[in-house]
């Protein structure tokens, strides 16, 4: 899962991991409630999940406070993909043991993939944590908040094989009011030997159609311009109804969904090689308001190595999925990329393999790391971390800069070409600027004039850098 800024478009382990300042909930106006702050870490699904525990927890009766000092309970909802993100919400923890120090009554909770993996460890390590609540527990977090009020350690951790929380409405208090993320599903069934999501998340299981398109729509008649569907592997989208006389796959929901509102953006995220067809890809041919980009994580260029890794799939799969993506969505469609620099006994001419995969395919952009060994997974288990870390990193540099110089390649492609932006706030360097993204997931920014956020804008792009298009409205 990926978080998109303005200024960056070619992002590391540290940004992916949630090493950029952690997303809190808004105030909400409040006479005689508890408040409930949340900082969400990590993937969009945890910032997804998080609007659903905001609701759950104001059917309980909390509001939302964006300021930790003001609150009664304070969630953190983590992510487990890397050490230094796991390292990170330890730091914040030491940081709110001394505000619990000042109102012994705070109650702090862990929500999330690291609360999935470490479990009742957390509550002997971490003396202040109260409350411990996996991802197919946010139902029951009001029942825990209750037992850690009466000075009991409360703990749910229960993978579910049918939890969706298809009918619970996010409250989308830390929205920009212009875009919006709908989880499609939960879990992952890939098993890759990196990843510890199968252990946090559970298995996979599809949220029923009719929901998702509901809340499209509702998100629509509200005034946003773009949704996202989310999943650890959105392509392998399978519903059925109750009693069997309806079917849905991933590029029928895509179609579904981009038919709520043409002015309705639809954007999806991730998909996995071994799974996306070319239905899906003739489905966001044929439909204009359907964004043209696709997240497609490698993760290795080397066949052994993906092999090592469980990816399903060798480096000849892959080169034709992405033959068939141009050759159906046209070559200005935008890739992304996930990769993985010193996996276990990666040798020197395989990296180049990741270098060679990376100047064939053309990415636009990419989610770059050193490999972090996650305790429990297959390759903890199965194979020793033997690639030094000075090797790592150095691989990592080169890939990095291949990828920025791809990136500016691509960007460069954009100048002299009007581009629909759609507006989804000021500008970070200036308010004098607006910033939004095209079609192609890129952020461009141009200058404010009379437009607002929200709008669609026709931008001729007359500059860029790797990371963003510049230009100005026609």
């Amino acid at each position: 899962m990926e978080r998109i800024t303005e200024t960056l478009s070619i992002l590391t382990e540290a940004d992916k991991a949630g090493a950029d300042e952690p997303r809190v909930l808004e105030d909400e106006l409040a006479v005689g409630k508890k408040r409930l702050y949340i900082e969400s870490y990590g993937c969009q699904m945890n910032f997804s999940d998080s609007e659903i525990v905001a609701s759950v927890m104001r059917n309980a009766g909390f509001a939302t406070t964006a300021t930790a000092d003001d609150a009664d309970v304070i969630f953190l909802n983590t992510c487990a993909i890397r050490d230094n993100a796991e390292q990170k919400v330890r730091n914040r923890l030491k940081q709110l043991n001394i505000l619990k120090k000042r109102k012994p009554e705070l109650l702090v909770g862990m929500l999330g993939c690291m609360a999935e993996r470490l479990k009742a460890k957390l509550l002997e390590e971490e003396k202040m944590v109260d409350i411990v609540a996996g991802p197919d527990a946010y139902r029951d977090i009001p029942k825990l908040v209750e037992e850690a009020e009466s000075g009991q350690k409360a703990v749910n951790v229960f993978l579910s094989r049918e939890e969706t929380y298809a009918d619970i409405s996010p409250i989308r208090l830390n929205s920009n009011g212009v875009t919006a993320f709908i989880s499609i599903m939960r879990g992952c069934d890939n098993m890759c030997s990196f990843c510890v999501v199968p252990y946090t998340r559970g298995r996979e299981r599809s949220r029923d159609a009719h929901s998702i398109v509901r809340e499209a729509r509702e998100l629509a008649e509200a005034g946003y311009k773009e949704v996202t569907l989310l999943g650890q592997n959105v392509d392998s989208y399978k519903w059925t109804s109750e009693d069997g006389t309806e079917k849905v796959n991933f590029a029928q929901l895509l179609e579904r969904v981009a038919l709520v509102s043409p002015d309705l953006r639809v954007r999806f995220s991730t998909s996995h090689p071994k799974d996306i067809t070319d239905e899906v890809l003739y489905t966001m041919a044929r439909y204009d308001n359907i964004c043209k980009y696709i997240h497609l994580p490698a993760q290795s260029g080397n066949d052994r190595i993906l092999k090592l890794m469980n990816r399903t799939y060798d480096r000849a799969w892959y080169i034709q999925k992405i033959d068939r993506i141009r050759a159906i969505l046209g070559e200005d469609c935008g890739i992304s990329h996930d990769m993985i620099s010193g996996f276990c006994s990666e040798t020197e001419e395989e990296h180049q393999d990741t270098l060679s995969l990376l100047a064939y395919a053309r990415y636009d952009y990419g989610y770059m790391f050193a490999y972090s060994e996650r305790p429990g997974t297959p390759a903890a288990r199965k194979y020793a971390d033997d690639v030094p870390d000075d090797v790592k990193i150095r691989r990592l540099n080169e890939i990095i800069a291949l990828q920025r110089n791809l990136s500016l390649e691509r960007n460069q492609r954009h100048i002299g070409k009007v581009q629909r932006v759609l507006v989804e706030g000021t500008s970070k360097r200036s308010d004098d600027f607006l910033c939004g993204r095209n079609d192609q997931n890129k952020m461009v920014v141009f200058p404010k004039e009379n437009f607002q956020k929200g709008q669609y804008v026709n931008v001729l792009v007359t500059d860029c850098t790797a990371a963003t298009l510049l230009g100005k409205a026609v």
